[in-house]
């Protein structure tokens, strides 16, 4: 997949996953529902989702007006949000900011995290996480989000359903 990270305004983010949400919950998209949703107009919508299927992250429904990610659209939603759970977590759990400011900071950086880096981040969480305590490595963090159910980073980011973090399991 391309690395679209740079090319993607936060604004274009919240298009992709604003569908995406809608797709889930309703079964469709439209402009309509989009500016619903957004709280913007129709006309701005418009201009956006089109900016969006020149990226080819966006395509039409055959014979309806019913909006769809690509391929390469879902890739990047999942991206998105496995990058927005995993700082969301991080800021959390391992910095201890609020879950206020973790939301709020997460939403921002998202789509600015490269998949290289959001690969290394995981790695580097999930050893944190889930190491054993063996003199000499650094001590086991405790974090709410289970990382140590996913074997790789990939598993990790084919696991984004929703437009929110992963839900936390019951104790």
């Amino acid at each position: 997949m391309q690395n679209l990270n740079e090319e993607l305004s936060h604004s274009m983010v919240h298009y992709l996953l604003t569908i995406h949400k809608l797709k889930e919950g309703k079964g469709y998209a439209r402009v309509t529902d989009i500016a619903k949703d957004l709280e913007l107009t129709k006309g701005s919508v418009s201009t956006a989702i089109n900016n969006l299927k020149k990226k080819g992250l966006v395509a039409e429904e055959e014979d309806s007006k019913f909006l769809l990610l690509t391929e390469n659209g879902h890739d990047e939603v999942h991206r998105i949000l496995s990058s927005r759970t995993l700082i969301f977590y991080f800021l959390r759990d391992f910095v201890g900011v609020s879950e206020v400011i973790a939301e709020k900071d997460s939403c921002q950086m998202e789509h600015l995290m490269s998949p290289e880096t959001s690969e290394k981040f995981f790695n580097f969480m999930k050893d944190l996480a889930c190491s054993c305590e063996e003199e000499g490595t650094l001590a086991k963090f405790s974090t709410a989000l289970d990382l140590c159910e996913f074997k790789t980073a990939i598993d990790f980011t084919e696991s984004q359903l929703g437009d929110k973090h992963l839900p936390e399991k019951e104790s």
